[in-house]
């Protein structure tokens, strides 16, 4: 059965998204952060990009105060007890993840799934700890959520066929593309992805070429729509890092290790567009 009611934890970059899509699709979508002003962040740049839907003709004036109206703003866990499908997208920690779903274990319906939109973290691991192993899966959107078709749909260990099943129901729904891909550190994406950013920001901090150039070669060269380290910028290099952090102490290779640069770029809190400054700077 498809799902109706969807709980989106977490209202920041990725969790803004997964609603605006879910809310689009039809569903009745609760938004869950830890303080009220989040919770109002998320929900104005979910009204801003529906706005935006509707100026480019993906929905009507109509379709977006309907949708509008099917959202719930919430700083209260036991809320999401009336999701069928609660999506996970906050920071890229095992701890912090793992909190939100104890959190909610003791509010949520037996038969309800639950989904983390982790890039990088174990889904098995994820699912241990929580009390319905079966019903947990990975779904992993991309940024920005409202245009990237792809959704990397990863079961765990334990995720049963039918879970997968839903997932990828409820993605299609959402208009998205899913793939599915088995549970290894990074799936497929960011296990590419990652060390190709990685190894760009060595060759900046080793002076092979500057930052423009780096991406002007993949660019022009290997026709990427942006270059290695303008990505960086527009994902977060603490984002980055913590998947570079992540695949590196999975594999225990070399190939991973994340540059110094790219350490000391977030310990300095230089994190790309989001900051204002990474390897270009912006207007916050």
């Amino acid at each position: 059965m498809q799902p109706k009611t969807v709980g989106v934890v977490g209202a920041g970059q990725m969790g803004h998204g997964i609603a605006q899509i879910m809310l689009r699709a039809g569903h009745n979508v609760f938004l869950l952060d830890i303080s009220q002003s989040l919770v109002d962040s998320g929900a104005a740049r979910i009204a801003k990009g529906l706005a935006r839907d509707v100026e480019k003709a993906r929905i009507m004036a109509e379709e977006r105060e309907r949708a509008l109206v099917r959202l719930r703003p919430t700083t209260v866990v036991a809320e999401l007890g009336e999701a069928d499908f609660v999506i996970e997208a906050v920071t890229e920690k095992f701890d912090s993840k793992a909190g939100v779903f104890r959190s909610l274990e003791p509010h949520c319906r037996p038969e309800s799934i639950f989904a983390s939109n982790t890039s990088s973290i174990s889904i098995t691991r994820l699912a241990a700890a929580t009390g319905r192993p079966d019903r947990f899966v990975g779904l992993h959107f991309f940024n920005p959520v409202p245009v990237m078709k792809l959704v990397e749909v990863v079961p765990g260990l334990q995720t049963s066929a039918e879970t997968v099943e839903r997932a990828i129901a409820l993605a299609i729904s959402a208009g998205k593309t899913p793939v599915r891909v088995n549970d290894f550190p990074g799936f497929v994406s960011n296990r590419v992805l990652m060390p190709m950013i990685n190894e760009a920001v060595f060759c900046l901090m080793e002076g092979v070429a500057d930052a423009q150039s780096v991406d002007a070669v993949m660019k022009l060269g290997m026709n990427h729509p942006m270059g290695p380290l303008e990505l960086a910028d527009f994902i977060g290099l603490d984002v980055c890092l913590d998947v570079c952090e992540v695949l590196f102490a999975a594999f225990g290779d070399p190939k991973f290790r994340p540059c110094p640069l790219l350490r000391r770029m977030v310990s300095a809190g230089w994190l790309g567009r989001k900051s204002g400054r990474g390897f270009y700077t912006y207007d916050k």
